[in-house]
């Protein structure tokens, strides 16, 4: 308990978080972290543009402007399409994306 409450006064202190943000070290880690966060903006964006231009969103966008008459096996038929085409863009996209990070 004693060892928690130093700890905290410690990193509530202005003067000890000034040297720290100086230290060498801790100016490492937020760079690669603020780098991690771009990168990991730009995959994301990268991928939501792919989404919205694919064929699942295409065949989602299809199937809303459609008239419905009859909810039967029809529109289930058309939902288990829809769910297969998203599930293989899903898989393409974590593919291209496994890819695109290791390089």
């Amino acid at each position: 308990m004693g060892i928690i409450r130093l700890l905290f006064s410690l990193l509530n202190s202005p003067r000890v978080i000034e040297k720290l943000a100086e230290s060498r070290i801790i100016r490492r880690a937020a760079q690669i972290t603020a780098y991690a966060l771009t990168k990991a903006q730009i995959a994301g964006r990268d991928a939501s543009e792919r989404f919205l231009g694919s064929s699942a969103m295409r065949q989602a966008r299809e199937e809303a402007q459609m008239n419905h008459g009859g909810m039967g096996e029809e529109v289930g038929a058309r939902f288990r399409r829809l769910r297969e085409t998203f599930v293989k863009e899903l898989k393409e996209g974590w593919r291209d994306a496994s890819r695109q990070i290791k390089k």
